[in-house]
């Protein structure tokens, strides 16, 4: 499991301005059963991405399509993370592979 932080490096405005091709990439890897939920911060400074993937070079591959990152709108930090409390639903959704 991994958490995608992106904080923000333009105004709100210019990420408004590329939101619909953020929006493609980030339904193209919920398709693919990458991506598990997203959303904004709060304030709106960045968003966060709960992912699972093989592993790390593979989060970093995926993180390098996103518009934000091809156009220097955000920076990224990626947390790798094993749960070890969850509830029972949150198995089906957990890549052990790693």
């Amino acid at each position: 499991m991994y958490i995608i932080e992106l904080t923000y490096k333009v105004p709100v405005t210019e990420i408004d301005n590329n939101m619909a091709a953020h929006i493609k990439y980030l339904d193209k890897y919920y398709h693919s059963g990458h991506f598990l939920a997203s959303g904004r911060k709060e304030p709106r400074d960045g968003g966060i991405i709960f992912a699972t993937a093989e592993n790390t070079q593979e989060i970093n591959e995926i993180v390098a399509e996103d518009p934000f990152s091809i156009l220097g709108l955000a920076d990224y930090r990626i947390i790798h993370f094993k749960a070890t409390k969850k509830v029972k639903a949150f198995g089906a959704l957990e890549n052990d592979s790693e």
